[in-house]
């Protein structure tokens, strides 16, 4: 019987229960392998000024105990588990810039397979400028670089208390840089998969890491000059949290 002939009750009763399905599946969340639907919304005036405001008190709320770190990718989603007690400074940071949508619409600019992937410069430079320079004090290190584990970058050997926003994922196990002191945040609980299909043919011509002295750039041009020079790499699209 087509829909048409059924009674007027009936057929609006249908129509709603059609709509709720559809909504339902618009709201549900991605698994942690599948791809976002849409790309991320421009940040709000309100959500820019505060990116644009490094020392506003927001950015020093302390992380809960454990919490989960879900980011949504061009590749998928994988969940980063940040635990507070293996590096309070550094488990502040990471946690009130995922939270307050510092990585939204930000690119993975480094990825060497089987070696590390790192993201953490904005799209937008002046952003960027306003945090260049806003280093953390050290925690103690945590320096077992085994795959899936996670830690702020810093500036190099002899360069304390350069932490500031940039983040790598071990890929691999990476026991030579163990010696380094990197203080280890955490792992990656969900999606490793995702991280080791990020496009990885620039190498370290795309930025490099925080010593080599070639982010300029990027930190200058944003996601403007990210998307014309190196259109392949991979997105984020946003972060949402959870606590554990």
């Amino acid at each position: 019987m087509p829909i048409s002939a059924l009674p007027r009750t009936l057929r609006r009763a249908l129509t709603l229960a059609v709509g709720a399905i559809a909504l339902g599946a618009c709201h549900r969340a991605p698994s942690a392998g599948s791809t976002p639907a849409t790309p991320a919304t421009p940040a709000t005036a309100a959500a820019r000024a505060l990116l644009l405001d490094p020392t506003n008190a927001e950015f020093t709320r302390p992380a809960p105990p454990v919490s989960r770190l879900r980011f949504e990718t061009s590749q998928g989603a994988f969940v980063l588990e940040l635990h507070r007690d293996w590096g309070p400074l550094g488990a502040d940071r990471l946690y009130n810039l995922a939270r307050l949508g510092y990585f939204t619409d930000t690119r993975f600019h480094r990825v060497r397979a089987a070696y590390i992937a790192q993201w953490g410069l904005h799209g937008d430079s002046a952003v960027n400028a306003a945090w260049k320079g806003r280093y953390l004090r050290d925690d103690p290190p945590r320096s077992r670089n085994t795959r899936g584990t996670f830690a702020f970058s810093y500036e190099g050997p002899g360069r304390e208390h350069t932490r500031n926003t940039q983040l790598y994922v071990n890929l691999a196990d990476n026991p030579k840089n163990d010696a380094e002191p990197f203080t280890v945040l955490g792992t990656v609980v969900e999606g490793m998969a995702v991280l080791d299909r990020l496009y990885s043919g620039y190498g370290e011509d795309a930025g490099s890491g925080v010593r080599q002295g070639k982010q300029g750039p990027l930190e200058r041009g944003g996601n403007a000059y990210m998307d014309r020079e190196f259109p392949k790499l991979d997105r984020i699209f946003r972060v949402v949290i959870s606590a554990h």
